[in-house]
């Protein structure tokens, strides 16, 4: 143990930070000792701890079944890693992973969300309570549902999220619930049976049922509603790589992803601000979980770009096996796309620095701000208290900034005829 190492963790250690063998947990010297409550934290034997925006609030425990390591991760109170690898993700309040998980970079779970064992997640958000069985591959992802602990959108056990597509293109990400609606607290919880996956992008409703087994290859928009298994696809169709001739989906289904992370952001800033503890480390963690959000961002916008460069080569490949009217109109589509490509780019930027404030923003703000006064500041019980008219007002101005994210995306490609 080199004496950098060794200083951190006697100065971890006389703090309160309980480390039953200090010999065996390495603290790289970039650790700020003063992000690392001293009280009720601890970590046990095999852990590593890397990176200067680390930080580890009160009662967080670390390793209670193997080795953990975690790189950049900010941890609110009463936050679990049994074991795996934790890189660049936020966690909230009582939120918890099982043994072996893969936690990778710029993912969010809020309060009391949590994963069993061996659960792989990145750029994935996790609203308050939802569940993550075993054995799971849940990345690019936004889950929403749920009220309590006890009513809570689950994904079951052997679950695949499957966001890579034989374009071979990652512009996939899944709305399993919306933000307008999933922060209130009050939505029906979503339940995706094990040994089942969905095929990215698609959009799931509150309230719905998947049957285990079952692969979700479209939107589920029918609330309380039960998606059956179905026989093995054993057709087989014609397939050219790189014609992307569901381009009109891709593009709407990702920029409502946007708007949702947009509106998210919007909420952690104007209404999360108030519920964060008033000392350094409450700032950092809400600072923590807005950049999680803008990162989430700035790979969506990323991932569509690289769609919209493909458009020429797309052109080529889909002209050489298409005629006809249909065919014209979506080389047309495409061109437009990619020609406008750094406007609709644009619209996504304008918009998170300056989301939609409509006229139902100020009465739910004041609403929050008195029901912030009256439960003490827990974030999770006063927005469970909301009556249901201020809960709307909220859904109201949250759903505004979508509308006007998409709207304006629209704007920017009129062949596509979407009013």
């Amino acid at each position: 143990m080199d004496r950098v190492t060794s200083n951190i963790l006697r100065a971890l250690l006389e703090k309160g930070v309980r480390i039953p063998l200090p010999q065996g947990v390495y603290v790289a010297p970039e650790v700020d000792p003063d992000r690392i409550s001293g009280k009720g934290v601890v970590i046990h034997p095999g852990c590593r701890i890397s990176g200067a925006n680390t930080l580890i609030m009160d009662n967080c425990e670390l390793g209670t079944q193997g080795p953990a390591t975690v790189v950049n991760c900010q941890l609110g109170r009463n936050v679990r890693l049994a074991s795996g690898y934790f890189e660049e993700s936020c966690f909230l309040d009582g939120a918890s992973m099982g043994p072996g998980a893969h936690v990778r970079e710029y993912c969010l779970l809020e309060e009391w969300a949590r994963g069993a064992h061996t659960v792989g997640i990145k750029h994935t958000i996790l609203f308050p309570f939802v569940t993550l069985g075993s054995l799971i591959n849940f990345c690019d992802c936004l889950m929403a549902g749920g009220t309590d602990e006890k009513n809570h959108s689950e994904v079951g056990s052997s679950y695949i999220h499957f966001n890579y597509t034989p374009n071979q293109d990652k512009a996939t990400a899944s709305l399993i619930g919306d933000v307008p609606r999933g922060v209130m607290l009050n939505q029906p919880p979503i339940f995706l049976g094990g040994q089942g996956g969905l095929v990215g992008p698609v959009r799931i409703t509150y309230g719905v049922v998947v049957a285990a087994g079952t692969i979700v290859r479209k939107d589920l928009l029918e609330e309380n509603t039960v998606l059956l298994g179905h026989p093995s696809i054993t057709r087989k169709v014609s397939h050219r790589f790189g014609v992307f001739s569901n381009i009109k989906r891709i593009i709407e289904l990702n920029s409502m992803y946007i708007g949702n992370l947009i509106a998210l952001r919007a909420w952690y800033s104007d209404v999360r601000r108030q519920f964060a503890s008033a000392t350094s480390m409450g700032e950092a963690l809400l600072k923590a979980g807005i950049d999680k959000i803008e990162r989430a961002v700035s790979e969506r916008i990323r991932r569509l770009g690289q769609v919209a460069e493909r458009m020429e080569e797309s052109i080529e490949v889909y002209s050489a096996s298409a005629s006809g009217k249909a065919a014209q109109r979506l080389i047309a589509r495409k061109r437009e796309f990619q020609k406008n490509w750094p406007v609709i780019k644009s619209v996504f930027e304008e918009c998170l620095d300056s989301p939609e404030r409509n006229s139902h923003y100020e009465t739910f703000l004041n609403g929050i701000e008195q029901a912030a006064k009256a439960m003490g500041g827990d974030y999770v019980s006063c927005i469970r208290a909301l009556t249901r008219e201020q809960s709307e007002e909220g859904t109201m101005w949250l759903q505004g900034i979508v509308d006007n994210v998409m709207n304006r995306v629209w704007e920017a490609l009129p062949s596509f005829g979407v009013k």
